[in-house]
């Protein structure tokens, strides 16, 4: 790939060039690259330096300090863009799953590329000289569509348990596999995934609901068992027979998948009310004549609330949700 043609926004180069006039190494880092290697605009261009936040702080007029121990801080251009700088580091011990206890600030990039979640994720660019630096094999990774964790998967989840969520995530929005030994580390610690706050649950698994891909996601979620473990309600349909004369796609997990993947560019609110539309089917379903699920809506309503709720929706927010549910039937 010719580097050297790649669009890059003249504020984040300008933002590299201060760097490196004022005697640091400045380089694009993490999914900016990734995307920019796909083909993508990237939704944000990320900086990694040598610089301390203190210094990036005094070159740049107009900064936020939003994690000084990090190393990280947002600079505001000229034409308004923001973009985060952070410090190369590598990330000392992990208590909380989220959090490591500290960092080292380091001026090898190697050893901050390791310390990143996936190899797809771990490559920077060197936007001047049009130059890839992959330690990690992201660019192998890219050729073969892969999301493969950087080094021991588990570790790698153990740092982070929400990384589990956002590998399949990723990969169900760039349409690429999970490498075997990335996911079976996903299912052997689905576990852990109760120890994350509802609050990043719902913003990862909203961006995969309101992006392409995400019948796949939700497929691996319940292959995973990450769906039984996050949204035990949604696994429920897994298996439950619909009558063939109105369903001949099969059970209501099937159904449901096939109404997400009909989704295009849908709000949050809508995207959620189609996965939990059907929710109530498991607890009224009955056979007389042929299978009924009479009331399902107003069941599933109830319980599309109840876990709105749980993940900390919005007033308003769960309010459409429960109400697309109740009145689904008629829609």
């Amino acid at each position: 790939m010719n580097w050297e043609t790649v669009a890059i926004p003249a504020s984040a180069l300008d933002i590299v060039k201060t760097l490196r006039a004022a005697g640091f190494r400045s380089l694009l880092a993490g999914g900016c690259v990734r995307d920019l290697a796909l083909g993508l605009e990237p939704a944000d261009f990320d900086i990694a330096t040598d610089a301390p936040a203190e210094q990036v702080q005094r070159l740049f007029e107009h900064t936020v300090a939003v994690g000084v121990a990090f190393g990280i801080i947002t600079v505001i251009a000229d034409d308004g863009s923001h973009y985060e700088v952070a410090r190369f580091r590598t990330d000392i011990g992990y208590e909380d799953g989220r959090h490591p206890t500290a960092v080292a600030f380091t001026d090898v990039v190697e050893e901050d590329a390791r310390r990143r979640d996936f190899t797809i994720n771990g490559m920077f660019l060197d936007p001047l000289e049009g130059r890839l630096i992959d330690y990690v094999g992201g660019e192998r990774d890219l050729e073969r569509r892969l999301v493969r964790a950087i080094g021991e998967p588990a570790a790698r989840f153990n740092e982070d348990y929400l990384r589990m969520l956002r590998a399949v995530r990723l990969a169900a929005g760039l349409g690429f596999e999970i490498e075997a030994e990335t996911l079976a580390a996903v299912a052997a610690h689905t576990g852990n995934l109760e120890r994350i706050s509802t609050e990043r649950i719902r913003d990862e698994l909203t961006r995969m609901l309101t992006a392409p891909g995400a019948r796949r996601g939700l497929q691996w979620m319940m292959e995973t068992g990450m769906m039984q473990a996050v949204l035990p309600e949604v696994a429920a349909m897994d298996g439950v027979p619909q009558p063939p004369e109105f369903h001949p796609e099969g059970d209501v997990w099937t159904h449901v998948r096939q109404m997400v993947e009909l989704l295009e560019s849908p709000s949050s609110a809508l995207a959620w009310s189609v996965l939990l539309h059907d929710i109530g089917k498991p607890q009224t379903y009955t056979v007389a004549e042929r299978i009924r699920f009479d009331g399902h809506d107003a069941v599933g309503a109830q319980m599309a609330e109840g876990i709105c709720r749980r993940l900390r929706f919005s007033g308003a927010d769960t309010h459409r949700v429960r109400t697309l549910i109740a009145k689904h039937m008629r829609i």
